[in-house]
Formats: structure tokens, sequence, C-alpha cells
């Protein structure tokens, strides 16, 4: 039988990475901590000035070959495609972005499937209890949760207050019998970070756990879900992971391991798998013995991933790493700040905090995808439109020039 996993063997497990050896730090040094920003030679050259990384983020040029080399060996090319080593690393390079260990990571299809996948090993909603959330949470989870509400489950929702969630709000919906706490640390809607930690610190005293959306963190910001004490975690990698559609990553705290149920059953759990049905399979007495790893891959995992997106997180998080997010995040908020003096100068009400250090700001303005499509298109600028609002999201290839051309490009309203 598998054997549960602690802190104390995961962390053990996480020592043995250096073996990994120059697998690891040859990836890590595709982007040497030298690499200027705005980096605009690791990209195509885009016919517009591209805002809206936020929703799905371009893919680098040495991604595009990492794909490109799959394929080729796919298609009958010379030599095979080395996909465990890759996973490996992709895992490892994640784990270090956020400070976790590698067995604490199952890879998963999209966000919403890791807040799925925690929902279902927390036998919610047939045990019942309290669920607390905030409407500055992905708005995609608004109907998991309503669901949950008319199933039974007691649903809080904290509102904001100013544009944030107060710390206060959350700790008096945190009451006796609450069984989940889940958000989003970066609001897509508007950038708010919550503070991670003392929301742990608030819910674990209460019993408990908490689930974060870091879709918008993880390669954003800072992100330490050990030091937040966080119990569960899932992002996808088409944003700031620069990967694409189709695969994500779910992180679990080692030490919840074994009061989790297991939710789903796939083939990418089996630590081990014997038949008894085929020719020359030895004789059984079930038609095969099974028996899922102790990580939480043989946990959450379930069936085949897309190979694709590992070909490029295996470049874009080495380059991630390279540069640095602390250095990444220190780029952008210069164009940040000139948003928050330029805009409401302009008469656009802006939603994000002043202090926001997510990469996105968002103005609420009634009919945006209407009114602002044309005048955008026409000035060759690309962000995020909405019905009410608009988001405008600058990453690693972006510099003043993109932002004083999106300014030229939005009509004047004072």
């Amino acid at each position: 039988m598998a054997v549960g996993m602690t802190r104390r063997n995961i962390l053990q497990t996480g020592a043995m990475l250096p073996a990994l050896g120059g697998a690891l730090s040859a990836a890590s040094a595709r982007s040497a901590p030298g690499t200027m920003l705005p980096d605009k030679a690791s990209f195509d050259p885009m016919p517009v000035a591209y805002l809206d990384s936020g929703t799905m983020h371009p893919i680098a040029i040495g991604a595009r070959k990492a794909v490109l080399h799959y394929l080729n060996a796919r298609d009958g090319g010379p030599g095979s495609y080395p996909t465990d080593e890759v996973e490996t690393r992709v895992k490892a390079n994640f784990a270090r972005l956020i400070n976790a260990a590698p067995a604490e990571l199952a890879f998963v299809q999209s966000t919403t499937a890791g807040e799925q996948l925690v929902i279902e090993a927390l036998d919610i909603p047939r045990s019942g209890g309290r669920i607390v959330t905030d409407t500055l949470h992905f708005f995609g989870s608004f109907y998991l949760y309503e669901e949950l509400a008319r199933q039974g489950m007691d649903v809080a929702w904290v509102r904001p207050k100013g544009n944030r969630i107060a710390i206060e709000d959350m700790e008096r919906a945190i009451t006796d019998g609450t069984r989940l706490v889940s958000l989003s640390l970066v609001s897509t809607y508007n950038g708010f970070e919550h503070d991670l930690k003392r929301v742990c610190e608030i819910a674990h005293a209460k019993g408990a756990l908490v689930y974060a959306d870091i879709i918008h963190a993880a390669g954003a910001v800072p992100v330490d879900v050990r030091a937040a004490n966080v119990d569960f975690a899932a992002s996808a990698s088409y944003k700031w992971l620069m990967g694409d559609f189709g695969l994500g990553f779910l992180y679990a705290r080692a030490d919840l391991h074994d009061r989790l149920k297991r939710p789903q059953y796939g083939y990418y759990q089996l630590a081990r798998f014997t038949s008894h049905v085929y020719p020359y399979d030895p004789p059984g007495d079930t038609i095969a013995d099974c028996a899922p790893r102790d990580d939480m891959e043989g946990m959450f995992a379930m069936g085949t991933r897309s190979h694709t997106v590992l070909a490029q997180l295996d470049w874009s998080l080495a380059y991630i790493l390279g540069l640095g997010v602390d250095r990444i995040m220190r780029h952008r908020m210069p164009m940040l700040e000139r948003l928050h003096e330029e805009l409401p100068r302009r008469g656009y009400r802006v939603v994000t905090p002043r202090d926001c250090r997510a990469s996105l700001l968002t103005v609420a303005y009634e009919g945006a995808r209407e009114r602002l499509a044309g005048p955008l298109e026409a000035g060759k600028v690309k962000i995020t439109l909405m019905r009410n609002r608009f988001r405008i999201c600058p990453s690693v290839f972006n510099d003043m020039a993109d932002i004083d051309r999106l300014l030229d490009a939005l009509p004047r309203h004072v």
C-alpha cells in the first residue's frame, strides 16, 4: 500500500532536486539575469501594441522552437522526445516558482479543473459545511459556488469595499464550521491581491482550508505557498507562465494527502500496474493489481496531457525564472503608474487599487466593447475589452511607447 506524504518526506524529495544536475541549470540559463527589459527580441514582432497578456500571453520564439522540436520528434524525426525528462523539469521549475515541492504538484487541464478537484477531494457538498468566497474571485467560479449553495452548502460571499476585500470582512465571514475559503490571490477583475498568509491564519484557526486561484499571480508577482501556508492552489499556463491552453498545475500541501478523498481514478496516478488478462501475464486473482503514487500526481492525475504545452513550459518557465519575477514586476510598474495618472485625467474610472502589484489595470466603462473596439483597432492597440470594462496587461516586451499608443487611441471623456 502506498504511504501517504508527509512534510518531512516532501522536503527530502526536494533535497534531491540537485541530482537533476545540468538539466535544470541549463534550462534556467536560457534567460540570463542580464537580459534587458523590455525584451522584444524573445518574441516575434507584433503588428499592434499588445497589452492583453492577461487574456493570453504571446508565445515566445524559444517556446515555438521547443514545440517544433517536439512535433518533429512526434512525426518520426530522428531521435525520440524525452517526455518524462521534460515533465520532471517543468514540474520542478514551477515548484521553484511558487516555493513548493514537485511532489505537491499535479498536472491539470485548467485552473477550473484544479478548483473542482479540490472540491471533490474534500467531499463537498456531501459532507456539508460553510464555504467562504468573495466577488473578486474568478467570475467563472460564481457558477460553481452558486450550484454548491443550491445543493445545501452554506456559501458566504464577501463583497469589496473601495475595490478591495477587507481582511476584517473575511474574518467575520470565516466562522466555526467553515470547510473551505476559496479566493483568487490576484483578482482577474481588478488585480486586487489578498494577504494570503493572513487569510490562511484566520481560516486555519477556525479549522478551514484555503484554496487560491493563482493564474494572475504565478509568474507575475512573487508567490510563496509555503510561507503563506496555503492548502491548495491552481493555475493554468496561458497567461503569465507564457504557455498555452490545456495544461496547468494543482498544488496541494503535502501533509493534507491522507485527509483527501481521491476525486477521480486515472492511469497517470499509478505507481504500479500489473495486469492478469493478456497473453503471458502473470496469473492473479484480480483483473489487475494497481497502486497509486503517494504524491499529488497520484491523488489528482487522470489521463493524457498536452505535450505541446509541456514543451512550451519547458522553455518559458526557465525563461521566467532566469529573469526573476521581482524584476519582471519592477519593469511594468512605471507603465501601470502612468496609467493610474493619465486615465482619470481623461475621464476614466480606474477600479484597480493604486498599490496593486499585479500586471493588470482595469477601468469600469459602460459599453466598453462597443464604444472602444473601433478606436483601438484604428490605433493598432490590443487590450481586454468586455461589455462594461476594459483591462490593460503589460508584459516583459512592453514599454512606455505602447502605453503612449494606447492613451493616444482612447477617446477623451473629460
